[in-house]
């Protein structure tokens, strides 16, 4: 199985494009050691040739020239590598994308839960919109762990997780939660035995989740805040991690507590926060994840499970 992180930034991504805090403007000026990146998004496939998209971005267009050659096989005058698309949760940062991909020769592939599928068609109707171009082809996913295949994704077989975390604001569901507003994804390669748990949004770590965190080769997780006040700290917003639905990694209980309990799986956070001094390389808080045994993902990383 190749995992290939075509976006590691939160919403927004890094730099964000209003943003002077310390770290936007350390990277947009050179003078920290840090990586530009997108909004976040994988790509999934067990051949190089076939591939899942996890999340549309809104910088889809940007990530998919980045990678042209593994998802641009030009195999004919208009073509691509993605055969489905899958989506965690119905945040604009990973279902903007989609209009993005209006141009397909057919009805796109849609993997997603009856939640997702309604705020998509009302508070955030994108899925109407499309039906004016490619369309929609959508199949739901399900959330009693029964473990399901995609067409042309040979031994690919995925489950998908119901998290609690938080609807967008636009979603009837913001204050009233309901089964399927996010999800994380168990991928599992029946020809090589690999493993991976991905969850891009993770708003508190749930009984549930210790089997797929313990048997996974590896964890893809969500990595947005450093700390719960993050955002007041920079001066740049007024919500904490937590009410947005995202575990800040530092902390009691936080996200690198959790992770020091699974000591033998490769541990990655994805989305993450333009405010998170984790992007800066030579920070103390980048230190300590990385004496932690935990990394940073960034645009164009590729694992192979």
């Amino acid at each position: 199985m190749y995992v290939l992180v075509l976006g590691s930034a939160a919403g927004g991504g890094f730099p964000q494009w209003n943003c002077n805090c310390p770290m936007c403007s350390g990277v947009r000026t050179g003078e920290m050691l840090a990586r530009p990146r997108t909004q976040s998004s994988i790509a999934l496939s067990t051949d190089k040739v076939n591939w899942l998209l996890v999340n549309a971005s809104p910088d889809i267009r940007t990530q998919l020239n980045a990678n042209h050659e593994l998802l641009q096989p030009a195999r004919q005058l208009r073509d691509t590598g993605i055969v489905a698309v899958m989506l965690a949760d119905s945040q604009i940062d990973h279902t903007t994308g989609l209009l993005i991909l209006r141009e397909s020769k057919q009805p796109l592939e849609l993997y997603c839960t009856d939640s997702v599928y309604e705020d998509l068609t009302t508070g955030f109707p994108i899925l109407n919109m499309l039906q004016h171009y490619c369309g929609t082809n959508r199949h739901a996913l399900p959330l009693d762990g029964t473990a399901f295949s995609i067409p042309k994704l040979d031994n690919l077989r995925i489950t998908a997780v119901g998290l609690h975390s938080k609807a967008p604001p636009y979603s009837p569901h913001r204050e009233h939660p309901t089964p399927g507003d996010n999800a994380g994804f168990w991928f599992e390669d029946t020809a090589t035995g690999g493993k991976l748990f991905y969850a891009p949004g993770l708003g508190e770590i749930e009984p549930h989740l210790h089997t797929f965190f313990a048997n996974a080769d590896c964890v893809l997780v969500d990595g947005t805040c450093w700390t719960n006040d993050e955002m007041l700290r920079r001066a740049v917003g007024t919500k904490y991690s937590l009410e947005m639905g995202h575990l800040p990694q530092s902390g009691e209980g936080g996200m690198m507590e959790w992770l020091g309990n699974f000591p033998k799986v490769r541990k990655i956070l994805i989305h993450i926060n333009n405010t998170n001094p984790i992007l800066e390389e030579t920070s103390p808080e980048h230190a300590e994840l990385t004496a932690a045994g935990i990394e940073v993902s960034h645009d164009g990383m590729l694992l192979e499970l």
